[in-house]
């Protein structure tokens, strides 16, 4: 894989990485399609017993990679769709992965990156890390990653985040129930390690049916949930306020709604 790192370690636990530290581990067309692929490669491996997700580098995900977005302006809305739903499955094959998924989270988690979050059974953070649900600044919706982000937080605390676009620190994540655990970043590695090891106590086949329990008991997030949010996606990229916004992002100027 070009944009991901997967490594074994002892006991069945495999440690997948993003690796395009150079963009902070943006998600590009490329990234998302092999994060499918890998967990469907997960789901059929039997000696996995625990997923760690981490990224390379000064930051966790910074969100969508700049040239993605740009190709993204750029296409018709067919096009568009498309890759929104491409994003959307591979954000379901992760949340539907029947092994426990640890997200341990340093630097930056922005945009697609806490959909990332979102779709892990747990997720440990460095204490210095910087979060924002980053899309309204761009005329966006934070749509695909959204059913999510609200079956991890609530609509309450989700509403508290995702209409302003602010950063908020890793305190204010965890009170928000997108992280579990907050600690130093030296400390990170022995905090992932910590909540791995129960998994390898457990009878791997139950704990795949208790993940599948839990998730029956929660909101559904089906193909008609997944169907509307790519459409509320779709959508606001046609508006004006997206077009404002994404073409002053490039311009490296301030969108015309901005009020200092």
């Amino acid at each position: 894989m070009e944009t991901l790192g997967i490594s074994r370690v002892d006991r069945g636990i495999v440690r997948i990485r993003l690796e395009r530290p150079e963009k902070r581990n943006a998600m590009s067309g490329e990234m998302i399609s092999e994060l499918a692929a890998a967990a469907v490669r997960f789901a059929a491996d039997q000696d996995i017993r625990v997923v760690v997700l981490s990224g390379e580098g000064s930051g966790f995900c910074a969100g969508a990679d700049l040239e993605w977005m740009r190709g993204q302006f750029n296409a018709s809305q067919e096009d568009r769709r498309r890759e929104a739903m491409r994003l959307a499955s591979m954000l379901k094959a992760w949340n539907d992965l029947t092994k426990p998924v640890i997200a341990q989270v340093h630097g930056c988690a922005f945009g697609g990156g806490l959909g990332l979050i979102a779709v892990s059974d747990i997720a440990v953070a460095a204490v210095d890390t910087k979060f924002a649900f980053s899309e309204t600044r761009l005329g966006l919706i934070p749509a695909t990653i959204s059913p999510y982000v609200a079956m991890r937080m609530g609509e309450a605390k989700m509403r508290r985040v995702i209409l302003s676009a602010r950063v908020f620190g890793a305190a204010e994540a965890m009170e928000l129930d997108l992280v579990s655990k907050v600690v130093a970043e030296e400390e990170i590695d022995d905090a992932v390690e910590e909540e791995a090891a129960p998994f390898l106590r457990c009878a791997p086949g139950a704990v795949a049916k208790a993940k599948s329990l839990a998730r029956s008991l929660g909101r559904e997030i089906d193909e008609r949930v997944i169907e509307e949010s790519v459409s509320r996606l779709s959508e606001c990229w046609e508006s004006d306020e997206a077009h404002e916004g994404i073409t002053a992002f490039f311009e490296k100027r301030s969108p015309n709604w901005l009020i200092s």
